[in-house]
């Protein structure tokens, strides 16, 4: 028999790969949008910054509230987006570009969601989170949840960004750039609504689905709709059976005694259970002062009413339960068994711990820290959670004032690591002045109740002598005491107003989030090289660079600043956002009207006010007025930004390739993003320094770059698309 040749063999597998090929990139190219509906290119310029925004923010609050663990990496979201952003607008001078459709992507990234288990227990022993010891059951699996979800996110955003890059190569800079602010505001002020009434997924998606129908073709209308529509249905069905607040999805599980388990982003969070089985060390304050001890109680953190209902039980007289989560209060008041809510000697404040405290006039016997372990960030830009300035030691010292001469602060929770407790209650002795009262309970979970205060005073002398555990058997299941005394005090480092990582040992820079930002750079890097043409990537905008991870760190430190003052709740975060953006719209304003000669005016005065801000310590805002809080906060925290943008827009005005100046302020956003991860070694108020640092690198540039030497007209400033929850 004849042998055939391998090239006569391969030949017919190559021609129909090459027949597939041109079909998909035939496929490809027809959603291409030669004949949009829209054909304005400023109401297009608008549509498109709208619907980049709302996804944003849709991808921030739904892919977390599934997979569990990115509750605490919420900006690894954010950079996806930015880097999405930045590599559509880099493709957008390629003239042929086949790459899948927004819709198509979007489906694909429900169907990776809706049908991958991804339950991660993260075995870190630098930073806590929920469930490392509390759930030992959960394997460690699934490591390349983060670099997936990252992926598919950038994808996305990269189709959008490609028309985005257009339109802005077609239009006059600043107009363009009026467009997208425009766009922004609206898309934050259509999410701020859907939070403010508690609407679930469906709603967020409708809207998309209506948006992303506006921006198709005559020609690809449907079969957008179709595929919207069957993800539209898949979105639904994950959202069955769950409640919806601005901050969680909350799903409720059957609980014995006529109560539930509470479980919010797919994780444990309470039990609302008849007060009699919760925990031991929710009652260890009574079992040591007696029931009737105290008349004015203060709960932080008060959930769905279980602390309440212990209070009430054991005799205080009149409770002020401060909760941050509407939705959370509101299934409480309604199915609590014990029905606290209900009772008329029970205040409820919907409301930041850490602003209620700062604001309220009455003094109570009894302060309680209820379990605030939020289990989500405040903000997609930091890495703070809800309750981060609620365990301060400056949050400790502000209870304090607000205690009687005979009150008591009392902290509990499952801490689940020794050098939790240690390190808490280092925080309240320095506070106090005074050994703490600490009680442990294991072996399940390790828990501990800490106590100090006037209070402590009134017990019987002898009755606790220094702390000291017991052993107990390893077959020991229950949550009994272990442990008790007053605890010795360390010189372990305090969480404060500057440095608000209780949950880190020391500071430090954890590892998984260094492999988490080589994982953001690999992905930069290679997008980049890939999709962005040659003579763009010559033309790539290193001051816009600069600019961006500078403005983006004075973003985080303006956002950090409002939560301390005025609480972490989504409705600060969202007016935040919306001041900066008003901000940007009013500096294109004054540069339209105005030719500045001499822009370093303003880059002196921005200088100026960063360095005083580096040397003004947080509490130095912390004003007894609101109002002249608020005014104080807004010159130190508003002005650098509005400055910024002033001379941004100067720049930005003249820029020859504003769709490349603007990806590569979108590209410096997300390294800037990345480096709010030095936070955790310094603080907040030094990223102020970096952020002088790249200030001058952009100057330096621009002053190299031109051709007339001597006035400097161009500057410092930031881009725009901004994400809030």
């Amino acid at each position: 028999m004849k042998d055939i040749p391998f090239s006569e063999t391969i030949a017919p597998i190559v021609e129909r790969l090459k027949q597939l090929a041109a079909a998909l990139y035939h496929f490809l190219d027809w959603f291409t949008p030669t004949h949009p509906f829209i054909v304005d290119k400023r109401a297009r310029t608008f549509l498109v910054s709208f619907t980049i925004l709302f996804f944003e923010l849709f991808c921030i609050r739904w892919i977390p509230s599934y997979v569990r663990y990115l509750s605490y990496f919420n900006n690894f979201i954010l950079m996806a987006s930015f880097l999405g952003i930045g590599l559509g607008m880099l493709s957008a001078r390629r003239e042929r570009f086949w790459f899948p459709p927004f819709p198509i992507l979007v489906a694909l990234l429900v169907v990776i969601i809706a049908k991958t288990k991804f339950t991660l227990l993260i075995n870190s022993t630098q930073v806590l989170y929920y469930g490392i010891a509390d759930q030992q059951s959960v394997q460690a699996e699934n490591f390349l949840v983060l670099p997936i979800i990252f992926g598919m996110v950038t994808l996305c955003f990269i189709p959008l960004a490609r028309s985005f890059g257009k339109l802005f190569s077609q239009l006059n800079p600043l107009t363009a750039y009026t467009y997208d602010i425009i766009g922004s505001l609206a898309g934050i002020a259509a999410f701020s609504a859907m939070s403010y009434f508690s609407l679930p997924p469906l709603a967020w998606f409708s809207i998309l689905i209506m948006l992303s129908l506006l921006l198709s073709t005559k020609r690809t209308v449907l079969l957008v709709a179709v595929i919207m529509a069957a993800t539209l249905i898949e979105v639904g069905r994950l959202q069955v059976g769950a409640y919806w607040s601005p901050y969680y999805k909350i799903i409720l599980r059957p609980a014995p005694h006529n109560g539930y388990f509470v479980d919010v982003n797919s994780s444990g969070h309470q039990d609302m259970i008849p007060w009699q089985y919760k925990e031991p060390f929710y009652k260890e304050i009574y079992r040591i002062f007696g029931s009737g001890s105290f008349h004015h109680a203060l709960i932080l953190g008060a959930g769905t009413g279980s602390d309440t209902s212990l209070a009430l039980a054991h005799g205080v007289d009149s409770i002020t339960a401060v909760e941050i989560d509407p939705t959370i209060y509101k299934l409480g008041a309604q199915l609590n068994p014990d029905k606290p809510y209900s009772n008329p000697h029970v205040h409820v404040v919907i409301n930041d711990g850490r602003s209620f405290l700062q604001n309220t006039t009455d003094h109570y016997d009894l302060i309680i820290f209820a379990l605030p372990d939020s289990l989500t960030l405040t903000s997609s830009n930091t890495s703070l959670r809800l309750e981060s300035f609620l365990l301060t030691q400056n949050a400790l010292a502000e209870a304090r004032t607000h205690l009687t001469s005979n009150g008591l602060v009392v902290l509990y929770n499952y801490y689940r690591q020794d050098w939790l407790v240690q390190k808490l209650s280092d925080m309240v002795g320095n506070v106090f002045h005074q050994q703490p009262l600490v009680t442990s309970f294991g072996r399940v979970g390790r828990a501990a109740t800490i106590m100090a205060g006037p209070r402590l005073a009134t017990l019987p002398k002898g009755e606790f002598g220094a702390y000291h555990e017991q052993s107990v058997p390893a077959s020991t299941r229950k949550l009994g005491i272990i442990g008790q005394g007053y605890y010795p005090l360390t010189s372990a480092s305090p969480a404060t107003d500057d440095w608000p990582f209780l949950y880190l040992q020391d500071r430090s820079f954890p590892t998984i989030y260094i492999l988490g930002l080589i994982m953001v750079a690999v992905y930069a890097l290679v997008g980049t090289v890939t999709l962005s043409p040659r003579k763009t990537l010559r033309r790539f905008d290193w001051h816009m660079f600069f600019l961006g991870m500078a403005f983006m760190l004075l973003e985080v430190k303006s956002l950090v600043t409002f939560s301390l003052l005025f609480g972490s709740t989504w409705l600060v975060n969202s007016l935040v956002f919306f001041a900066i953006l008003s901000a940007v719209l009013l500096a294109i304003l004054i540069n339209r009207r105005f030719k500045f000669k001499r822009i370093s005016v303003f880059y002196f005065l921005l200088f100026g006010l960063l360095l005083l801000n580096i040397l003004l310590p947080p509490d130095t805002l912390l004003l007894s007025n609101p109002i002249f809080r608020y005014i104080l906060a807004s010159l130190l925290a508003f002005t650098p930004v509005f400055l910024a943008n002033i001379i941004f827009t100067n720049s930005f005005r003249d820029s020859e390739t504003a769709d490349i100046a603007f990806a590569s302020n979108l590209l410096g956003i997300m390294v800037g993003g990345g480096m709010e991860y030095f936070s955790m070694l310094f603080g907040y108020r030094l990223l102020l320094i970096p952020v002088i640092v790249f200030y001058a690198c952009a100057l330096l540039l621009r002053l190299r770059s031109r051709r007339t030497p001597g006035t400097l007209d161009e500057a410092v400033g930031s881009e725009p698309v901004l994400a809030s929850q």
